[in-house]
Order: C-alpha cells, then sequence, then structure tokens
C-alpha cells in the first residue's frame, strides 16, 4: 500500500443479509428503501414485466419502469431481464437504450449514483456497478455486449465513446499484505478513478484498470490492458498497453 491508493469501505454481503429480518434484509440490499410501496412497484414489475417478450414487453416496460428511477428521460427502451438495484439511485437521459439481460447495479455506500446521459446504448448482458464509487456515462456512448463496469473509487466515461464487446473498465484490488489471514478478508483498495474521455475507441476485449486516465481521441487496441494514462489522441496496445503512434 502507498500514500496514494485509497482504502474501500465495504461491508461482506454475508454480513448485509441480515437473516433475522429477511424482508428488510432484501429491500436494503435491492431498493435501499424501506418502503413498502416502492417493494410493490419493484416486485410487481418483475413478475409481469421483466421477461415478457416482443413488442407489448417493450410498451409495457416504458410505460411502468420510469418510476423505479430516480429520473428517466424521454424515449426509453427497456430490453427485457434486465436487473435492477437500487434503481431509485439511478438517473437515465434521453433516448438511452438498454438491451436484454443488462444489470444497472446503483447499491454502492453512502449517495452514490449512477448517471447515464442522452443517446447512450448499453448493448446484451452489460454489468454497470456502482458498487463504492459513482459511474457516470456521458452522451451518445456505445457500450458493447457482456462489457463489465464496475465501480470502486469512481467511473466517468465522456461523450461519443466507443466500447466494444467484452471489455472491463474499473474495479479494486485486494490488499495481500498479510500471510495469516486470507486475501479476501484483508480489504480491498483503489488506485484512483477511471477516466474515459471524450471521443475514445476502446477494442474488443480492453481493459482500463482503475486509476488510469484514456485521453481525448484515444484508440485502445483489441484485448489491451491499460495501466497507465494515455495522452489524448494515443493509439496505444498490448499488454500493458503501450503508446506506437499518435493520432494526427
Amino acid at each position: 500500500m502507498t500514500n496514494k491508493q485509497l482504502v474501500i469501505a465495504k461491508i461482506p454481503l454475508n454480513k448485509q443479509l441480515d437473516r433475522s429480518n429477511l424482508l428488510q434484509s432484501y429491500q436494503n440490499k435491492v431498493l435501499g428503501s424501506s418502503s413498502l410501496w416502492e417493494l410493490a412497484k419493484y416486485e410487481l414489475s418483475n413478475l409481469f414485466l421483466s421477461n415478457l417478450s416482443g413488442a407489448l414487453g417493450y410498451v409495457l416496460r416504458k410505460k411502468f419502469y420510469p418510476s423505479l428511477f430516480e429520473r428517466v428521460g424521454e424515449s426509453i427502451i427497456f430490453g427485457k431481464g434486465i436487473t435492477l438495484r437500487h434503481p431509485g439511485s439511478i438517473t437515465l437521459g434521453n433516448r438511452v437504450a438498454i438491451d436484454d439481460y443488462v444489470l444497472l447495479d446503483a447499491s454502492g455506500m453512502g449517495i452514490e449514483k449512477l448517471t447515464i446521459g442522452d443517446d447512450v446504448i448499453i448493448s446484451r448482458n452489460c454489468v454497470i456497478q456502482a458498487k463504492t464509487g459513482t459511474v457516470k456515462i456521458g452522451r451518445k456512448a456505445d457500450i458493447g455486449c457482456n462489457t463489465v463496469i464496475t465501480s470502486s473509487n469512481g467511473i466517468y466515461i465522456g461523450n461519443n465513446v466507443l466500447i466494444a464487446a467484452n471489455c472491463y473498465l474499473g474495479g479494486g484490488r485486494y490488499i495481500t499484505d498479510r500471510l495469516d489471514i486470507p486475501m479476501m478478508e484483508q480489504g480491498i483498495f483503489s488506485q484512483g478513478k477511471t477516466i474515459i474521455e471524450d471521443d475514445v475507441w476502446l477494442g474488443a476485449g480492453a481493459i482500463a484498470l482503475d486509476g488510469v486516465r484514456i485521453g481525448k481521441g484515444c484508440i485502445v487496441g483489441a484485448g489491451a490492458v491499460v495501466t497507465k494514462d494515455l495522452p489524448d489522441y494515443s493509439v496505444a496496445v498490448g499488454v500493458p498497453a503501450k503508446v506506437i503512434k499518435t493520432r494526427s
């Protein structure tokens, strides 16, 4: 551990689930609210609308899902099988399209939020988690299928960002200083925020770790692992990613 690293306060899942009051534990984990009305809306939406196929499913989810969120813009598309955690802390802009089987999780500690800007496309099977830090996605971002965005200390994605399939952004790291207890019990830390500036293209399977800034207009090659900041308009490839040229 160094002075630049931040220890992340995280309550293990087994401690979040209070088995003496299963309903309250469920509400805290899924909704972050003790309101029975919010619970009823959430459960009814899941039961009758979540996996309803075809045009009818799209129409009914568009009509009833917005009441679950903090704020929802116009012309939203909700695919089927979407999993929501703390939807009351999620904001969606106008014309956002969320494909089938996406997870949107804003159950991070404190008042952390998940905000998605206008005209964003989130493809099938993506996971977007504001676990212990904010996730903010700018306008016209296009996020490819199976991408995982998991924030421990903040992930900020700019405008007009292209993220290909199977990418991974953020995450945290386990503390491994001690040998007398398992690593999973030593806590986690972060190197800092993950920042993706405007007009960036991440190739398929690219990874951007916590604590890096990918500058404006960068291209990151398929399968590359970004472990250090990339200057604006760089083209970077490899593991770890290295700049091979500058766009001009």
